[in-house]
């Protein structure tokens, strides 16, 4: 039997709920680190900036997060939401060139009920796509596996960003 290890996954299911008074919020703390390797930040801009998820659902699965905490679309400034649209195009570009996906999923989760990890700081996700990505693991197991690590997928996109 083979043994597929994702350490990765223990301090997710371990983390604190982010409905709890106190909790940190990660998204913000984040842009402060004053490392964006560590911190697995791709690219910067006015007003959000691109991160590596964490937890991924596929290697060069992005986040475009706001600076400023706003948990919906609605609480954006315009220069915000339109920064936002121009960083998705931006990572696209990106991830096209780094990773060459045969297509990409977009989306929000807004709101807890939704699947919003932090419910309280939106975030538009960027999800390269392969054909045949969701093999038997993901639909039978139940399992995920991704073949590469975060920092070498940050290198990737660091060295193939595209001009702003």
């Amino acid at each position: 039997m083979d043994i597929l290890h994702a350490y990765w996954r223990m301090d997710y299911i371990t983390s604190e709920s982010d409905e709890k008074d106190g909790h940190r919020n990660p998204f913000s703390e984040l842009p402060r680190m004053g490392d964006d390797r560590a911190a697995l930040i791709v690219h910067r801009a006015d007003h959000n900036y691109l991160v590596l998820n964490r937890y991924p659902y596929n290697p060069g699965h992005l986040l475009i997060v706001p600076y400023r905490e706003v948990p919906d679309l609605d609480d954006l400034r315009d220069e915000e939401r339109h920064e936002m649209m121009d960083l998705i195009v931006f990572a696209k570009k990106m991830l096209r060139n780094a990773m060459h996906p045969s297509g990409f999923n977009v989306g929000f989760n807004l709101g807890k009920a939704s699947g919003a990890g932090i419910p309280r700081h939106l975030h538009a996700h960027i999800v390269p796509r392969w054909e045949g990505d969701a093999n038997f693991l993901t639909v039978i197991g139940k399992t995920r596996s991704l073949p590469q690590a975060l920092e070498e997928t940050w290198e990737v996109l660091h060295r193939n960003k595209p001009d702003a």
